[in-house]
């Protein structure tokens, strides 16, 4: 059962891959200008994000999580071993990529160890594995409660606790506003990681095709998502950032996409973007043709 909390704005942070750098432009940008979050709520990439913004929800607290995302490469991620892959596909094995990568990563840059020590309330969503019902996090190892936020399926293994196989949350609620609003929100403000609407084709290899697959399923499922419950509260998506060419594997421009997320931001709070409630443009179904001949694949 979830704690019942008196928090009206949440921040919500949906799942995307590399575009979680996405995020962090937004954070840099919101926080700049003042907005605060009573608290957080996380799924996939984006419990991560708002477990370590939770943690230090200030400028000085995005700036660190900041340098983190502008160090890391895919392999302290996804760190690709054949053999493993071979275990995979051949059944015994029932994920892809060895986990212990993403463990280090958190146990290292995480400020705090349980989820309850955060500054402010985080909550984690994950799925439960049999039943596929939502299972939503308020306490406990927030490295290991984000390593299940994270298990994307065939990619990492299901995460066992207290008895529950758990996989990624974006299967049961990737951009979960009803959860913040089932937490007590009056206001939620989403900060999602949209897609790569302007690649020329779709990424090489099987995990970015499956990132890039899961990015449109977000897309589509905050846009019905936010239909249905913009009378529950007051409902603000900060827009992502259009045309992007970016694959949600690709951890090499990460830098890029913070900067041109918080310029992005910048101009539409500007333009009094926390007024408006209108699902952006560029979560709905879209190609957009009109980008430079520079693209990446990776």
């Amino acid at each position: 059962m979830r704690e019942s909390i008196t928090s009206r704005t949440a921040f919500v942070f949906a799942g995307g891959g590399s575009l979680g750098a996405v995020e962090v432009g937004m954070l840099k940008a919101l926080v700049a200008c003042g907005v605060h979050a009573d608290f957080v709520v996380g799924s996939s990439v984006g419990a991560i994000n708002a477990a370590y913004f939770a943690g230090d929800p200030s400028r000085a607290g995005v700036a660190r999580l900041e340098a983190v995302w502008r160090s890391i490469r895919r392999h302290d991620v996804f760190p690709i071993a054949p053999f493993t892959n071979l275990l995979g596909l051949f059944a015994w094995r029932d994920y892809l990529v060895n986990p212990e990568a993403l463990k280090k990563l958190l146990a290292h840059y995480l400020p705090y160890r349980r989820l309850e020590e955060a500054q402010i309330p985080c909550h984690v969503v994950a799925t439960n594995a049999i039943g596929g019902g939502e299972v939503c996090f308020s306490s406990g190892s927030a490295a290991e409660r984000l390593l299940a936020s994270a298990a994307i399926p065939g990619v990492f293994p299901p995460v066992r606790i207290a008895g529950q196989y758990l996989l990624d949350g974006g299967i049961a609620n990737n951009t979960p506003i009803s959860t913040a609003i089932e937490l007590g929100a009056t206001r939620v403000i989403v900060l999602p990681t949209g897609f790569s609407c302007a690649l020329d084709r779709p990424p090489r290899g099987a995990l970015a095709l499956a990132l890039h697959a899961l990015n449109l399923l977000i897309a589509r499922q905050l846009v019905r998502d936010a239909e249905q419950f913009s009378s529950a509260a007051e409902l603000v998506m900060v827009p992502p950032l259009c045309p992007l060419a970016a694959s949600p594997f690709d951890f090499s421009i990460t830098g890029k996409l913070i900067d041109r997320a918080a310029g992005a931001t910048t101009r539409w709070l500007d333009r009094n973007g926390l007024q408006a409630g209108n699902v952006p443009g560029a979560l709905r179904p879209h190609v957009d043709e009109a980008v430079p001949p520079h693209r990446h694949h990776t």
